[in-house]
This record gives C-alpha cells, sequence and structure tokens, in this order.
C-alpha cells in the first residue's frame, strides 16, 4: 500500500493566504473549493482516495472535511495535480 496523503480545501482556497492554509499559487487557487470539488479532480485523474469529516487544524470552526489519498509520490506534486484539474469558478 501506498503512504496516505491528506488533502484539505483550504489547500486549494484563493480567499486565504499561504500562512492561513493555501498550498497552491493563487493563480492556480479557486474560489470556495469544496470536498466534492476534489472528488471530483481526483475521479478525473484516477487516484484512489477517501473522503473524511476531520477539518484543517488551523480552520477547526469549519468542517470542509478531507480526503486521504494512496500517493507514493510526492504531496506537492499530487497538490499542483489536483489544482490544474479544479474547477475555476469566478
Amino acid at each position: 500500500m501506498s503512504p496516505e496523503r491528506i488533502l484539505y480545501p483550504c489547500y486549494f482556497d484563493a480567499a486565504l493566504l499561504c500562512r492561513e492554509g493555501r498550498r497552491v499559487p493563487r493563480s492556480m487557487a479557486v474560489k470556495n473549493p469544496t470536498l466534492a470539488d476534489l472528488e471530483t479532480a481526483l475521479k478525473q485523474l484516477k487516484i484512489t482516495y477517501q473522503t473524511g469529516e476531520q477539518h484543517h487544524p488551523a480552520h477547526w470552526a469549519e468542517r470542509g472535511g478531507r480526503v486521504a489519498v494512496d500517493w507514493s509520490e510526492s504531496k506537492e506534486l499530487l497538490i499542483k495535480k489536483v489544482a490544474r484539474i479544479l474547477p475555476h469558478r469566478k
């Protein structure tokens, strides 16, 4: 089994600063990403994942959920792959 990588919607949120949890450049970020958006992107990439109700520690009041991804390469590569697929909403 490959290592598990955890992704949170806040990693891709254009409204957040990097110190608030965004992990992609603002040019790759989207407005209000949801767990469903992450699931759609991972399905398109044909990557195995499981969703969970846990929240990002910095955003304990928001229940955005998370995705546990079966991924053996770097987490940064995974984040960038997902960011390229996410629907860019205005």
